[in-house]
């Protein structure tokens, strides 16, 4: 059988953008005050090929910490060894507010922005996007609020987090600018983007689409029902066949969706950090993925 295209190792993050690694890093569990420890998780993953860093304002609470924290201590990382900086495309998000819980009104969404800016230490990022949607602030406010702030050099380009089709839709409509990204869940347990439209939207739109708990939340390395360990055993033939771990299948399996989609890994361990590489040396064929979903939908394609 013919093999799936292989994913290019680089992309542009969108139109006009920065090239970023087909796999990104992501922050939520990036914590601690060991600031060396920390610049060393950032330099393993740029060891490996990464280029692309996913953070946000909330990352903090459920480590333990205040809001913002791991935008602070990638402050500190890069106050202490500036050049990283220019080896890094960094994307944040914002519109968690604590205890309310969401808020996109211009105003905070300014201010959200800019402590954000503050935290890191750096005056732009190249993609700033909407962790969540707000239902109480109409598109236009957003619209006008993140037009201002790319403007003013904050920011490079917008993206939205966990919208639906149509939320991208409304808030497209009243942007002046292309809304470049999407962040959903997507995972082989994660399957709800491939029947809701989102990668469609995406590929209509050209979109980038950022993979959230690739690994289904860490549910695939230690299966605990039928439906994973049936997802997992799929992938397991996979990564015996070359030679990789069930993580980096699970990434392989994701990037090989014609939405490109990038993973975007969590793993806050150098050892398996330099490990992602590996998630572009399977080559699956139609088969092989479509067996990977039947396992996931728990019954067969129609």
């Amino acid at each position: 059988m013919t093999d799936l295209p292989a994913p290019s190792p680089t992309r542009p993050l969108y139109a006009g953008g920065p090239d970023v690694s087909a796999i990104a890093w992501g922050m939520w569990r990036f914590a601690g005050d060991d600031v060396a420890a920390a610049e060393a998780r950032v330099q393993a993953a740029l060891d490996a090929g990464v280029t692309l860093f996913d953070t946000a304002d909330i990352y903090g609470p459920d480590n333990g910490e205040p809001f913002g924290a791991a935008e602070a201590l990638l402050g500190r990382v890069l106050k202490a060894n500036p050049a990283l900086a220019k080896r890094m495309v960094i994307a944040t998000k914002g519109g968690i507010s604590m205890g309310v819980p969401y808020d996109l009104s211009a105003g905070y969404l300014t201010s959200a922005i800019d402590a954000s800016l503050s935290r890191m230490g750096v005056d732009h990022v190249a993609l700033w996007q909407i962790h969540r949607p707000d239902m109480l602030t109409h598109p236009s406010e957003i619209g006008a609020a993140l037009a201002a702030a790319h403007q003013a050099g904050k920011i490079g380009a917008v993206g939205v987090s966990n919208f639906t089709v149509w939320q991208v839709e409304a808030l497209a409509a009243h942007l002046p600018m292309p809304l470049v990204s999407c962040q959903p869940e997507f995972s082989p347990l994660a399957i709800a983007p491939l029947i809701d439209g989102v990668l469609d939207q995406a590929i209509a739109r050209g979109m980038t689409v950022l993979a959230w708990s690739p690994l289904g939340g860490g549910r695939l390395a230690n299966p605990t029902d039928d439906r994973t360990n049936a997802v997992a055993a799929a992938l397991d033939a996979k990564a015996a066949e070359a030679g990789v771990s069930r993580a980096a299948a699970a990434y392989s399996w994701i990037m090989a969706h014609p939405s490109r989609a990038i993973p975007i890994v969590g793993t806050q361990s150098p050892a398996r950090i330099a490990e992602i590489p590996d998630a572009f040396k399977p080559r699956w064929t139609r088969a092989e993925w479509y067996a990977v979903l039947v396992a996931s939908m728990g019954e067969p394609l129609p």
